[in-house]
């Protein structure tokens, strides 16, 4: 025989208040990745986590602060795109890549090789994980105030696309330290 909904639903909400310390970890969880995912993206916290293969490094440390990027160093950013209007959940979402061309930088691209000053950085993929087809970064003279950005995964969405393109400096949220 079935009990109805409204009782189970009573017997579960009595179940969860008697073990309220297993459900409240969960529950601040989920609160924060749904803060972090539909609210603020902004990293809050000094060490971060890379979950995606577009850099070969896991944890790293975040150090706030302004000054001249250097070629080589690792970035975090906020994603401003063209691709937020394709996948709207990219906005703002932090972004963990290695500085690969400065102000004054040449990117050139011959097919769908990329190259920084006549040195080849990458590979632009014919098309995303869900089969939009991508297109490589135009040619160009990197302007003040821009960077070119990558990761060192063969799938890193990064400035090899036109549709992420060069990241502003405004968009630079803090250098980062590799750990692990």
């Amino acid at each position: 025989m079935n009990r109805s909904l409204r009782a189970q639903a009573i017997d579960f909400a009595a179940h969860m208040r008697r073990r309220w310390y297993l459900y409240l970890p969960v529950f601040a969880i989920w609160a924060f990745a749904y803060t972090r995912l539909f609210i603020d993206p902004t990293p809050r916290v000094p060490v971060l986590f890379n979950w995606t293969g577009s850099l070969p490094y896991r944890v790293a440390w975040l150090q706030h602060g302004e000054h001249p990027l250097q070629r080589g160093e690792f970035v975090i950013f906020s994603f401003a795109g063209e691709a937020r209007t394709a996948y709207p959940g990219l906005d703002g979402q932090p972004f963990f890549k290695v500085v690969r061309g400065l102000p004054g930088d040449v990117v050139t691209v011959s097919g769908r090789t990329v190259s920084v000053n006549g040195v080849v950085v990458g590979t632009a993929k014919a098309q995303a994980f869900d089969r939009r087809p991508l297109e490589p970064i135009a040619p160009t003279v990197i302007p003040p105030g821009h960077y070119y950005v990558q990761g060192t995964g063969p799938d890193s969405f990064d400035s090899r696309y036109r549709s992420s393109g060069l990241v502003r400096a405004e968009q630079v949220l803090g250098t980062v330290v590799p750990l692990f």
